[in-house]
């Protein structure tokens, strides 16, 4: 007893004055993070942006907390007064809003769209598909315009942000780089269990140890509390702004960054009390979104990793505003009004324990997918084997469940804002995305990819080889979402484990679910082939001059054509029009170009 009377003096010590122990501890952990912070900016600020930027965006939400616990109310009390002014003017000032709104949107698209009339042809398919989902809305008086407006104008805003703007792009970009840069640390791992040769050869040792990593690290920023934080503040924008339940908006942003069966488990214990309209929006935001651990895995095919961020980001608004227009509300929601619910934390106890149970949880995700990639290949083996045998008997021949997507959903391609001569690969691939699902088909996309990026001709006869990088951008926005018909089962799976009194409710809102998702994918496609902008292509001379006609890549495809267009065979001798007619090594590279290309000019 006399040798722990020390420790128990102690810890009785550390109990009755934690608060100023705590106080202490954070300060000098502040102190000295702020000298490590002096000492990288002063070294190389321009290495040390990155951190700079993260220590600004902390710094503004804790002194936004401190601000908002110690200074809010007294603000509000001072700014009542203004508000009340503001309501008594809303009615008139609402209007007047709106029009200045869609007066400054006509006057930009009308600005916009004259430099490349091509985007038109997006902003007719995106007001289509608008149309035809309040064609399709189980109640159409009950429409609330607001969260329709709000939602629609809030995917808008974020895809000029991304597309349009500079630090937009950027930072975009940036979060793309890190993330794959992130996602590389899996072969640490996977090396040493499978080694080096069958991960750098199998796909399945290639692609799918990044869902295992991934999961481990969303289950541990689950345990320290940051997705929590993140999904309320995200949901409290949205709920504020399209006037929607805590609940709905909820699970809608946790789809963001997790999967259609793990968001409504944020909102769990308010399920069997939702609306059925609620229920919808639930499951909607379930198919138009992608989770983020199998996005570690379609970056790992070479998709873009800033579209596909953006793509899960925009969806999360126009999924709830289109939730919203295809089945409205018109019962009493028990948590209209409500500030927000109460989300959940994890039951692991510690760091260790919650990093192993995410890596574990994994294991299923894992199985499933390599067990559905071999099912549906198969299955879409069999099935073209089987049209290939009935087109011969009427002398058809290379008939496909890829040809009949094609010609089926190439108008839809086509509205999307892809180029006629790509619209039936990107219908191609919306086909297998919606029949058998996007995995598949972000896998064929990426073949794609590479063939462009490697040079190769566009055309093989008449097969065409890759599509451009317009048509590759909206079909990447245009795969991303759950929205396939393998996913019904898994979603009423889902839901039905969590509340199996509602089954019948949740089987009669699925399939107007499941096409609000293949919409909204659509939508996002849509917005990006309205806001594209075309890569300019640098001087093809200057390439040409220390470029190595022994590979070929994208570029020089390019340049090539360029050289080709501008080329004139007249009696054998070939001559150049243009800025290639005063180039002295002209020939030389059409020699060069001619190794690789088939055109013309290369008979002289």
């Amino acid at each position: 007893r006399k040798a722990l009377q020390p420790a128990a003096k102690a810890k009785d010590f550390c109990k009755a004055h934690s608060k100023a122990l705590r106080r202490v501890v954070l300060g000098l952990l502040g102190v000295a993070y702020l000298c490590y912070f002096i000492a990288a900016c002063y070294l190389n600020f321009q290495r040390a942006l990155a951190l700079v930027v993260m220590t600004a965006v902390v710094a503004f939400f804790m002194c936004w907390h401190i601000f908002k616990k110690y200074c809010g109310a007294k603000v509000l009390l001072l700014l009542r007064p203004i508000g009340k002014c503001f309501q008594k003017s809303w009615p008139w000032l609402k209007w007047l809003l709106w029009v200045a709104l869609l007066a400054g949107l006509i006057a930009w698209l009308a600005l916009d769209t004259a430099k490349n009339p091509e985007q038109l042809v997006s902003l007719g398919g995106f007001c289509f598909l608008v149309l035809f989902l309040f064609a399709c809305s189980k109640h159409h008086r009950a429409v609330s315009w607001r969260a329709v407006f709000w939602g629609l104008g809030l995917e808008f805003l974020l895809g000029i942000f991304v597309l349009r703007t500079t630090p937009g792009t950027q930072a975009f970009q940036w979060l793309g780089d890190q993330v794959q840069y992130f996602l590389s640390y899996t072969r640490a791992g996977s090396s040493f269990v499978f080694g080096n040769t069958l991960i750098d050869e199998a796909f399945a040792f290639q692609s799918l140890p990044i869902i295992v990593f991934f999961s481990c690290v969303m289950s541990i920023l689950y345990y320290l509390g940051v997705m929590q934080w993140l999904i309320l503040k995200i949901s409290w924008v949205l709920q504020v702004s399209m006037g929607t339940t805590p609940t709905e908006t909820l699970s809608v942003a946790g789809n963001i960054f997790v999967g259609m069966t793990e968001a409504p488990l944020l909102i769990r214990p308010y399920l069997a009390d939702m609306t059925l309209s609620e229920i919808h929006a639930v499951m909607a935001g379930g198919f138009s979104t992608i989770a983020g651990t199998v996005m570690g895995a379609y970056i790992s095919f070479g998709i873009d990793a800033a579209s596909l961020i953006a793509a899960s980001v925009m969806a999360a608004p126009c999924a709830l505003a289109m939730a919203k227009l295809i089945y409205p509300e018109v019962e009493e929601s028990k948590f209209k009004g409500k500030a927000t619910v109460r989300l959940s934390a994890g039951e692991e106890q510690n760091i260790l324990e919650a990093a192993s149970n995410g890596a574990a949880a994994s294991v299923g995700l894992v199985g499933n997918i390599a067990a559905n990639l071999i099912a549906f290949l198969a299955v879409l083996e069999f099935i073209n084997a089987a049209l290939r045998w009935f087109g011969e008997m009427v002398d058809i021949e290379g008939l496909s469940f890829q040809v009949i997507c094609s010609y089926i959903l190439m108008p839809v391609a086509f509205l999307m804002g892809a180029d006629w001569a790509d619209s039936p690969l990107v219908a191609e691939l919306l086909g297998i995305k919606i029949f058998l699902n996007e995995f598949v088909a972000y896998q064929q996309l990426s073949t794609y990819k590479k063939n462009r990026l490697m040079g190769l001709e566009e055309w093989d006869g008449n097969k065409k080889q890759w599509i451009s990088e317009r048509a590759e951008s909206i079909t990447t926005f245009a795969l991303c979402g759950f929205a396939n018909l393998s996913s019904i089962g898994i979603t009423l799976g889902g839901l039905a484990a969590m509340v199996p009194e509602r089954k019948s409710d949740l089987a009669s809102v699925v399939l107007r679910s499941l096409l609000t998702g293949i919409c909204v994918s659509m939508l996002n496609a849509c917005l990006a082939g309205l806001l594209y902008v075309p890569t300019e292509v640098g001087d093809c001379a200057t390439f040409f001059s220390t470029a190595n006609f022994s590979s070929t890549s994208y570029t020089m495809y390019t340049c090539c054509k360029q050289l080709f267009a501008s080329s004139v065979l007249q009696n054998g001798t070939v001559s150049f029009t243009g800025s290639w007619a005063g180039q002295a090594e002209s020939v030389l590279w059409l020699t060069g170009c001619c190794g690789h290309y088939n055109h013309t000019s290369c008979a002289g």
